[in-house]
């Protein structure tokens, strides 16, 4: 198979755009809507790659459109063209003027309680018209962001060993644990841990949402001690959701300990989680230059962690 030339001048950055967006829709018209375009036009530009390469990158089915192992391969060089020009045009922007710039950072759970906003907090000091995007969403969603350059980086847990395509950094080791609210009945209680893990089951409970490490080690855990997963359950991984149902109702939660550690409002129960814990850390998309804005952030995400260090 004779190599393509994509630098003839046929192949353009509407292409690339293109094939990102087919990828996360699935579907043509999911893409053209994305993009502001026609069907028609986005299906003639679709034509027009896939002649320029020789091959086809997408399966047309009834419910839509799925790449092929050309598809898949294209669309990961294609989202890192994307993401390196994003990253170039933000670097010259910061290095016209030092003190503004712009950083997207991705959370999840674990990080976004304490560690993200006291960092945040104090890179604005050094840095106030330096402007910190804040995107919350799933592990597997945010490393979508990540590699297509829509995120700088990602602060959470850290949930499997470096790749070729991520760097990931640890910054602290965490525990987890079972919590409710104050004034709940179990939390004056004091029993051996195999007495409350039985009760346990008769309250709601919020667990982290099936697309998470932690979601599978809870399910581990609850097997290793005889039991089934609550059926009276939330599956949530909004900070948010799970503080005001613990505070309003009886529901048991799964958290970080540092969520929940300066907070009267809520208490540990008696069982021990070992060997559910996990790293919390920056995960980074290898090979990809960082903005100055970017590398700030960091920097301020490493000291806060070390300041928090002798509290974990």
């Amino acid at each position: 198979m004779e190599i393509p030339r994509l630098l003839d001048g046929r192949l353009k950055f509407r292409h690339l755009v293109l094939v990102d967006a087919l990828a996360r829709q699935g579907t043509v018209v999911g893409a053209a809507a994305e993009l502001h375009v026609t069907q028609p036009a986005a299906t003639r530009s679709l034509h027009e790659l896939e002649d320029i390469l020789g091959v086809a990158l997408f399966e047309r089915g009834p419910r839509g459109i799925t790449a092929t192992v050309f598809g898949e391969a294209f669309t990961r060089h294609a989202r890192a063209v994307l993401a390196q020009l994003t990253q170039a045009g933000r670097h010259v922007v910061e290095l016209a003027d030092a003190d503004r710039g712009t950083v997207v950072v991705g959370t999840h759970l674990a990080g976004s309680n304490v560690l993200l906003p006291r960092a945040i907090a104090a890179l604005k000091k050094e840095r106030p018209y330096l402007t910190v995007v804040v995107r919350e969403a799933s592990p597997d969603a945010l490393l979508l962001e990540l590699e297509a350059g829509r995120i700088d980086f990602v602060v959470g847990r850290l949930t499997s060993p470096p790749g070729e395509r991520v760097v990931r950094r640890k910054l602290y080791d965490e525990s987890v644990e079972l919590v409710v609210r104050a004034s709940h009945a179990l939390a004056a209680r004091e029993a051996r841990e195999d007495e409350v893990l039985g009760e346990l089951l008769d309250y709601p409970w919020i667990l982290p949402g099936p697309e998470t490490a932690l979601r599978r080690e809870v399910e581990e855990f609850f097997a290793r001690n005889g039991f089934a997963l609550p059926e009276n359950r939330v599956e949530t991984t909004s900070f948010l959701t799970v503080r005001q149902l613990l505070l309003e109702t009886d529901v048991i939660a799964v958290l970080p300990s540092l969520i929940i550690r300066d907070d009267s409002r809520i208490a540990r129960l008696p069982v021990r989680l070992d060997p559910v814990g996990h790293s919390v850390g920056l995960t980074m998309w290898a090979d990809r230059t960082l903005s100055p804005s970017a590398e700030a952030l960091i920097r301020s995400l490493e000291e806060t962690a070390a300041g928090m260090a002798p509290q974990l």
